[in-house]
């Protein structure tokens, strides 16, 4: 294929990558859904697999042209991965892509074609579907005290629609327009390779969750505008990889919450966070103990213990020694 960017290092408009981890039917899946609706735009298909069990990703790919693929002997996380097919990405823009994702329209090229009519640095996501094509929460704001209060009581269902209690408020107001956001699920991210060189990829002392809302930041804080694009739509299954694991979901979306705090807050505000986190916690173990043992249902019971568990666990501070600028 002749290179469409002569006078450039690009091969490619757009690099998509995918991150797999024993889910080898919904790669598929993924693939052949972008490879049915996409059309006049030049992009290439990365896959990283960190070290599946369930199948044979490679000769899956073979079955494929233009799809290259990356075989990793342990599983080094969602952001390591995403790191590694960015070293090789030849697109001018990348698209971070899940597994559990569908495209059922040629999203790649509309989404591409309002990057190229914008003179400023953007990361979009787009709307996400539900499998039942309901709309999904895809957009939500920085963690802030009064976010991390009503939200670990769930005071936030009561006033779905106010940024200061709820930070998936936006979704509420049911977005109709391109809008400035905090945050889009790493579902769906697209944004100029150059800008995620520059904030050198995803932060891979995030090992699962959160890196999302890390890379915006990030992203927001010095290169330029986060937007939701409610232009396009793709099916998220969503959590299918962590689904097969319970106790892995519910520890690490403990540790990630307190690793964002550890990060970017300080002082009185860390203490806060980390203490709302916890309270949360322990107001869910009853909770589900109680509503379990009502219906019957072992599922309750057992999600019960896991925020049991989850009390004990506190993940080491990591970025002691590269702390970020805190200006949340």
């Amino acid at each position: 294929m002749k290179n469409i960017y002569s006078d450039s290092k690009y091969f490619y408009d757009v690099s998509v990558l995918i991150v797999n981890y024993n889910n080898i039917q919904l790669l598929e899946d993924c693939i052949q859904s972008i490879l049915k609706n996409t059309v006049e735009i030049h992009f290439e298909i990365i896959v990283v697999d960190n070290n599946s069990t369930d199948g044979n990703v490679e000769e899956l790919i073979k079955k494929y042209n233009n799809v290259k693929l990356i075989l990793n002997k342990t599983n080094a996380g969602f952001a390591a991965a995403n790191n590694q097919g960015l070293k090789i990405a030849k697109g001018k823009y990348i698209l971070f892509l899940n597994n559990d994702t569908l495209l059922i329209e040629n999203s790649l090229k509309k989404v591409f074609d309002y990057a190229e009519s914008r003179l400023d640095q953007i990361l979009i996501g787009c709307k996400l579907l539900n499998t039942d094509f309901s709309i999904q929460y895809s957009v939500y704001d920085f963690p802030s005290i009064g976010n991390i209060l009503f939200s670990n009581l769930s005071l936030y269902r009561l006033f779905p629609k106010l940024k200061i209690f709820n930070k998936y408020h936006l979704m509420n107001k049911q977005i109709s327009d391109i809008t400035k956001v905090d945050v889009v699920i790493g579902a769906f991210m697209f944004c100029p390779t150059d800008a995620i060189v520059k904030l050198n990829g995803f932060d891979e002392r995030f090992y699962f969750y959160n890196d999302d809302t890390d890379l915006c930041y990030r992203f927001k804080n010095s290169i330029g505008q986060v937007l939701y694009y409610p232009y396009t739509s793709i099916v998220h299954h969503g959590g299918a990889t962590v689904n097969k694991n319970s106790w892995f979901k519910f520890k690490n979306q403990t540790l990630v919450q307190i690793q964002f705090y550890q990060k970017y807050f300080s002082g009185f505000k860390f203490l806060t966070a980390v203490l709302l986190n916890y309270l949360g916690i322990l107001i869910r173990i009853p909770y589900f103990f109680i509503l379990g043992t009502i219906s019957l249902k072992i599922s309750h019971i057992l999600t019960s213990y896991y925020y049991l568990k989850s009390l004990f666990y506190y993940p080491p501070n990591k970025f002691n020694k590269n702390p970020e600028k805190r200006i949340i």
